[in-house]
């Protein structure tokens, strides 16, 4: 692509970021030619779609026949790899890197951080002569030994325990970043426990497989081979300018605000979502969209979200797998390509209080390898036996799950936003829509259902085309949605890695598939005894579905009626990890053993404690370091005012006696809360288990935060703006122009 730009842009880009480093004076390097993003010929859009990965395009046009097939096989029907098969993809994807530019290759992993790891190596080597080459093993390409015991194990491995194991995961392509071949794999420790969040996605999508399978042969499909759990994770995310993160410590290090006041205009005249993009976020975007494509990720829409600098971008759907691998990739250029542009990404799921915070929509179904989704009701659901048999499944999976669905989204970040009119509440309830709702209750009760024709939409314009009418309304509140021919999962948080809520979903509706497959198998009369288990299962787990609004305290009050959990807080859900029916059910389908059960509940909560831990001390510093000088400062300023007046004798005196005292007051009230929070840190240090330790700071970090927060957010409304060091939240929110 030509990357030339006119000199009227250069100039005009020039003078843009002149007039930014003058407002926030802080001078950052933005390169030009990445600011400006020419518009791409669509004819090279399929050339450029994919060019950095080494793709199964690729590999047919690289590798022999056989050895093609042989990886194929491998993939397709998880054969043993052989030695030999992997020497010549190594080598043939080795020659293809390096033409592409690439020095060094990388196993790309998942571990337990939530992001992604690497270590890089080159393809330089020494040959007989001591002269250098460029080579690849096929032993290189499938292992590599990075250090176990440097990464979250929850007790899996020990300081003096160091050897793990990365395995070339052959389902998820090899791709370049940055001049290196990063070659996605699974991590394992040295005794073969799952360390990372791939391995047991990628067992919970066997068990999906192989359990749907059971069901498809009892409905006389012997053509699908397999059964691929599919998603589309929409990513929200928030974009400031750069200069305004180096000014703020808390967004820094924490990702989100732990001061600010509520700026005089936030999200309530709705005149963001949707609205005009920014060109600055506009080139954002558009150089997003090119260096996703580049690495195969089918980057579709783009939009502003509720809140001020609010965006949100969503994919095409893909296998589990590669949608969990493609999302990372897109946190990652995220971050990095709003550098280049002279901004921050916020991926935090509440940088800002009292503004939409962000979630990422987990769109998750399964179809066969034949193209048929399973979740697709066709034009007459309610004859459609085979759609109803995998609906209930998810209902009842949902049902008896709720717990494990709720913690597959708790976090600390995500205990700010669940429940708070803007995201889905923490209870876990289905949405299915007037239409299906109806189906299933003419179905419990023996009933005749009348099929609803769909209606031509009349907007009363008659120059505006007619469109059928969809047969149900949305419901953005609903944390479970049957949206067509997906279930939305909406609970999810903006920086989560979307492997945990996908492990859980797979393995609970392969759960219920299996029991499902069990009772059928053993049936005399299928037909009678599919309908029967339909109905039990409708009847049996209907509490689960509500259309109505999630937001509403009535809600609520009803949801306890029904008998659903409510687990407001991570520490409150976490536990349900490891109860006895979450371990028997991982067990069972060797997604997880109680051992990596436990690891990760160790993870959790000590992740959970230790993010608190970090923002109560750097609430500590900035109060220290910023508050309280700007609060003396501006005493001082108001103090020589007041001296000055009194001795003219005739003016008046009562706004800087008014100020100064309750500066002062509020002073002495945040010295005080200061003092509680940093009592209940130093208590902290003391030996708890986990669970007792993340109820502590749940119970009295928190809430000393909290109260030290209300306190300084007072101060920052009357404090003079030249005192006040810290960015506003105005100044934050409006600051990409």
């Amino acid at each position: 692509m030509d990357n030339t730009f006119s000199n009227h842009k250069y100039s005009l880009l020039d003078s843009r970021i002149n007039a930014i480093n003058g407002k926030i004076g802080v001078e950052f390097s933005v390169e030009p030619a990445r600011f400006y993003c020419e518009v791409l010929d669509m004819k090279s859009i399929p050339e450029l779609f994919g060019s950095m990965v080494f793709s199964d395009a690729v590999m047919k046009k690289l590798l022999p026949c056989d050895i093609y097939e042989a990886l194929k096989k491998t993939m397709l029907q998880g054969t043993h790899l052989e030695l030999d098969v992997a020497n010549v993809v190594a080598n043939a994807m080795k020659d293809w890197a390096i033409e592409k530019g690439a020095t060094h290759f990388t196993h790309w992993f998942q571990p337990m951080t939530g992001i992604t790891a690497e270590k890089h190596d080159s393809f330089i080597e020494p040959d007989n002569d001591n002269q250098p080459i460029m080579a690849f093993s096929g032993k290189a390409l499938i292992k590599g030994e990075p250090d176990a015991s440097s990464f979250p194990s929850g007790g899996l491995r020990a300081t003096f325990e160091a050897r793990g194991y990365t395995v070339w995961d052959i389902t998820s392509y090899a791709f370049i970043k940055d001049d290196t071949l990063c070659i996605p794999t699974a991590f394992c420790s040295y005794s073969g426990e799952a360390l990372d969040k791939k391995t047991p996605l990628l067992r919970s999508m066997e068990t999906i497989d192989k359990q749907a399978l059971r069901i498809l042969r009892l409905f006389g499909n012997s053509n699908a081979k397999r059964v691929i759990a599919e998603v589309g994770a929409e990513q929200e995310y928030f974009l400031i300018d750069k200069g305004m993160l180096l000014k703020r410590p808390d967004l820094m290090h924490c990702g989100r605000t732990l001061f600010g006041a509520r700026p005089p205009k936030g999200q309530e005249l709705d005149d963001h979502y949707f609205g005009s993009i920014k060109p600055r976020v506009l080139a954002y975007m558009k150089d997003l969209d090119e260096e996703l494509w580049k690495l195969g990720v089918y980057a579709k829409t783009r939009h502003n979200e509720v809140a001020p600098g609010q965006h949100e971008l969503a994919p095409v759907y893909t296998t589990a797998n590669i949608a969990t691998d493609h999302n990372q990739l897109t946190m990652e250029m995220m971050k990095i390509i709003a550098s280049r542009h002279g901004m921050a990404c916020l991926l935090h799921e509440k940088p800002f209080a009292g503004v939409n915070g962000s979630g990422k929509h987990n769109n998750w179904s399964i179809a066969t390898d034949t193209g048929v989704n399973l979740l697709e009701p066709g034009d007459t659901p309610h004859d459609n036996a085979q759609f109803l048999l995998f609906l209930v499944a998810v209902i009842k999976a949902v049902d008896d799950y709720q717990d494990l669905l709720r913690v597959s989204v708790a976090s600390a970040g995500n205990d700010h936003r669940l429940g708070a009119n803007e995201a889905p509440p923490a209870i876990v309830s289905m949405f299915l829509g007037d239409e299906l709702t109806s189906i299933l209750e003419a179905l419990e009760s023996d009933s005749e259902y009348h099929n609803k024709k769909r209606n031509q939409m009349e907007i009363g314009v008659t120059v505006l085309p007619h469109f059928p009418k969809d047969t149900t309304d949305r419901n953005r509140t609903s944390p479970f949605a049957f949206t067509g021919d997906k279930f939305e999962f909406r609970m999810l948080g903006s920086a989560f890695s979307i492997a945990g809520p996908n492990i859980v979903l797979n393995t609970i509706v392969a759960e219920v598939l299996r029991q499902f497959a069990d009772y059928l198998e053993k049936s005399t009369d299928f037909k009678a005894d599919l309908v029967s288990l339909i109905k039990n299962t409708i009847h049996k787990h209907k509490r689960i579905i509500f259309n109505g609004n999630n937001y509403s305290d009535e809600w609520v009050a009803e949801a306890a009626r029904r008998g659903l959990s409510n687990l407001t807080t991570t520490v409150d859900a976490l536990p349900e990890f490891v109860s006895q029916k979450s371990v028997d059910l991982f067990a069972r389908h060797r997604v997880f053993t109680e051992v990596e059960l436990h690891s990760r509940y160790e993870i959790l909560m000590g992740g959970y404690c230790k993010t608190l831990h970090i923002e109560a001390l750097i609430m500590v510093d900035m109060v220290k370091k910023d508050i309280f000088p700007a609060c003396i400062g501006y005493q001082n300023e108001l103090a020589q005012l007041l001296r000055l007046k009194r001795k003219c004798g005739e003016c008046d005196t009562s706004l800087e006696e008014h100020l100064l005292t309750n500066i002062a007051k509020l002073s002495a009230c945040l010295l005080n809360k200061l003092t509680a929070l940093e009592d209940v840190i130093h208590k902290s240090k003391e030996e708890w288990d986990v669970l007792p330790q993340a109820v502590f700071y749940r119970e009295k970090i928190f809430g000393a935060m909290s109260e030290l927060r209300l306190v300084a957010d007072e101060l920052e409304v009357i404090v003079a703006k030249k005192h006040w060091s810290i960015p506003s939240y105005a100044e934050i929110l409006y600051s990409v122009v």
